[in-house]
């Protein structure tokens, strides 16, 4: 029976980033591709159901996530262990998940459909920290309108954009992955900054911030909902699941 492709997500994932070795370019670039295949669908999702609706899915009989009926951003977690994280974010127009940094992490992120207005941001040399509060300099990396279907985008620790902030331009969804997640034990809280324009620096140019740490909005809510895409079996992987993944 062939595999679902959540559940070649997490084997591509497990492979990935259980090594001790950090992932080679050729790793990157194919989890990149990989997930740039992915469709709502895949995850449980009907990005055109309304609930109280007929769903337009083959799988409405099973239930699924209606898209058009989010009301607020919503957290699905599909998958978590000490390595890396998978979930899907799903937000209603409007919706904005301020500007926010990934400390350590490398992340994947794919626009599965809809509109949403990105904005990302890397330090210059690095944020300073003082009296528990982190700011800086920071270079613009995106700033712009993604529409599906896109590539999957890619940030690192340094670069690619490690601080970014979402809004909805129209109902959207975007299918995450994080290594190594969240942890504030393990000293990788998710920050969120303020930010702070200048509109040209005499040795950079334009397209920079001074961003500092900000506490969490008060209306800021993230709900749940539950994972209703195919099931991921994590007793175990096939030693020839991964061909192509494992010779690149």
């Amino acid at each position: 029976m062939q595999k679902s492709k959540i559940q070649t997500l997490y084997e591509a994932c497990n492979l990935l980033f259980s090594q001790k070795m950090l992932p080679t370019s050729q790793q990157v670039q194919w989890l990149k591709i990989f997930m740039g295949t992915f469709k709502a669908i895949d995850v449980g999702i009907d990005e055109f159901g309304l609930c109280g609706s007929p769903s337009t899915s083959p799988r409405r009989d099973k239930g699924l996530i209606c898209g058009q009926s989010i009301s607020q951003i919503t957290y699905i977690h599909i998958h978590e262990c000490h390595h890396f994280s998978i979930g899907v974010f799903c937000f209603p127009a409007g919706a904005t998940l301020p500007l926010h940094d990934h400390p350590g992490m490398t992340v994947f992120s794919k626009l599965l459909y809809g509109s949403c207005y990105v904005k990302a941001y890397d330090w210059i040399n690095g944020g300073t920290t003082s009296g528990f509060r982190t700011f800086g300099l920071a270079g613009k990396v995106l700033d712009g309108i993604m529409r599906a279907p896109c590539e999957t985008s890619v940030l690192f620790p340094t670069s690619g954009g490690n601080i970014h902030s979402f809004s909805a331009v129209t109902p959207c969804a975007i299918l995450d992955v994080l290594s190594p997640p969240y942890s504030e034990e393990l000293g990788r809280p998710s920050t969120y900054f303020l930010e702070f324009p200048i509109s040209s620096l005499p040795v950079y140019g334009a397209g920079y911030a001074m961003l500092e740490e900000g506490e969490l909005q008060d209306d800021l809510v993230v709900a749940g909902a539950p994972y209703l895409g195919p099931p991921i079996d994590d007793a175990g992987i096939g030693c020839c699941c991964l061909l192509d993944f494992a010779s690149v």
